[in-house]
């Protein structure tokens, strides 16, 4: 998700659908929502301030958006996705991979993204946490996703059936990652983020080590 992706449209005239039209509006909405939050926080952040952001009207945002809460979880969703594929894609096309060398690849794109979008990763590590159930419900799914890919990733690891509660031991790693991102974030730590990297993997190594 980057700002170009939510150019404005063209002045006067052009050859856009009323579909793709809707479409680059809605975009620039969701993209507005995040970028503000980010700056702002969430319970600081009103439809108007995102309005001021994207150049659009107010009744073209109530015909995609029902409040600030639907747009946001709309952001939330969009952040969710791009940092679902981070994860899944190189661990779904390094298979031939050892499993460890995966998820360290895995590792390395995640948090470089991170740093990259760290307004996404603040407005979707922090935020939704303040913005009501449904935002956390979507926050902690991706945690859950988050950390069943992880547990796949290891299943071929020889040390891996040696961990005697794979379950715990699964959800020490994944909650450890986040709940370092996350105080990186909210102590503007950003751009230590990548160096995470090499203690993360010093302990999934012991961890696997028999």
């Amino acid at each position: 998700m980057d700002e170009a992706d939510f150019a404005a449209l063209p002045r006067g005239r052009h050859n856009l659908t009323r579909d793709q039209v809707e479409s680059a509006q809605r975009g620039r909405l969701v993209y507005g929502m995040a970028m503000v939050v980010a700056e702002k926080g969430y319970t600081a952040t009103s439809v108007a301030d995102v309005l001021k952001r994207v150049h659009i009207s107010r009744d073209t945002f109530y015909q995609h958006f029902s409040d600030k809460e639907d747009c946001f979880l709309a952001a939330l969703d969009g952040c969710a996705l791009l940092l679902s594929r981070i994860v899944d894609e190189p661990l779904t096309d390094s298979e031939s991979m050892d499993p460890l060398d995966r998820f360290e690849r895995a590792l390395v794109l995640y948090l470089e993204t991170l740093v990259a979008q760290s307004a996404l990763a603040k407005m979707f590590f922090l935020e939704s946490l303040a913005a009501g159930e449904r935002a956390r419900r979507t926050r902690f799914a991706v945690q859950a996703e988050f950390t069943k890919r992880i547990a796949d990733t290891f299943a071929d690891h020889p040390g891996w059936a040696r961990v005697p509660d794979r379950g715990f031991a699964v959800a020490v790693i994944s909650g450890a990652i986040s709940s370092m991102v996350l105080a990186a974030l909210a102590e503007g730590r950003i751009a230590e983020i990548p160096a995470l990297r090499e203690p993360i993997m010093e302990f999934v190594r012991y961890v696997l080590t028999p």
